[in-house]
């Protein structure tokens, strides 16, 4: 059930993916910076660890492959556990170097416009940006359409959800992100809200991109078994039966005199 080296691959790629990019808010990288820096890690890591763990390194993620079947429920927590102990870390360096500088982890917090004024918004908006994000992992990475673009379409992805949505909930789409984080600074993790926004926000996203998923294999499926029944028929060569009915013999009459 467990895995070493699915988790240290998992540790390791949930550690560089907050440690860069929250390093990056921390310095006052701005929004493009931010979305860059957390969109090229995700993409890397996908090439470094994903033949080895699928580089989920988002709890979400691996709670949408559980709900799919590509990983068991039992080796999921061992994935949520790395996940979540490299975010930490990477936020305990982050403020280590912080403080040491005379500065915060503020700028690092995945906060928005959304976050205290409108937090069911907020979990709206968290809920659709990890649907797209778990949609293109779906799509590519485990159906295995992306072929060598499936690191670089989940990354520009994440990307973009940061640079749509990161001034209204500092687009996290990820429990393990946020909650690293909010260990040191804000949004603050004795706040129920933090749960709703942060953590059923994405959970929900995550079960809708696993329910479309399925819904429109199962219509190509059916298209695919139509597609090889027609192509059976017209392949099979028409057998023609005949039948060969044998001649009676004429019966003649002939009258008695």
């Amino acid at each position: 059930m467990f895995n070493s080296k699915v988790f240290v691959a998992e540790f390791i790629g949930t550690f560089a993916l907050v440690f860069i990019g929250a390093g990056a808010g921390m310095v006052g990288a701005g929004l493009v910076g931010i979305a860059l820096a957390y969109g090229f890690t995700l993409a890397v890591f996908y090439y470094v660890y994903g033949h080895i763990s699928g580089a989920h390194v988002n709890p979400a993620v691996t709670f949408a492959l559980a709900l799919n079947n590509t990983v068991k429920w039992g080796q999921a927590a061992f994935y949520w556990i790395a996940q979540f102990a490299g975010a930490i870390l990477a936020a305990w360096l982050l403020q280590t170097i912080a403080v040491s500088l005379g500065g915060t982890l503020e700028g690092a917090a995945t906060t928005g416009l959304l976050t205290e004024k409108e937090p069911i918004f907020a979990m709206v908006v968290e809920a659709i940006l990890t649907f797209l994000l778990v949609n293109t992992i779906l799509n590519t990475a485990v159906a295995g359409n992306g072929g060598n673009f499936a690191g670089w379409a989940i990354g520009t992805t994440f990307a973009l959800a940061i640079l749509g949505a990161g001034t209204l909930t500092g687009a996290s789409l990820n429990p393990a992100r946020t909650f690293g984080i909010a260990i040191f600074a804000g949004p603050s993790y004795t706040n129920v809200y933090t749960y709703v926004i942060y953590l059923f926000g994405p959970l929900i996203g995550a079960t809708l991109a696993v329910l479309v998923y399925n819904f429109l294999n199962d219509i190509k499926d059916e298209e695919d078994l139509e597609l090889e029944e027609l192509e059976y028929v017209l392949e099979e060569e028409p057998v023609q039966k005949t039948v060969k009915k044998a001649r009676k013999p004429a019966v003649r009459k002939t009258a008695k005199k």
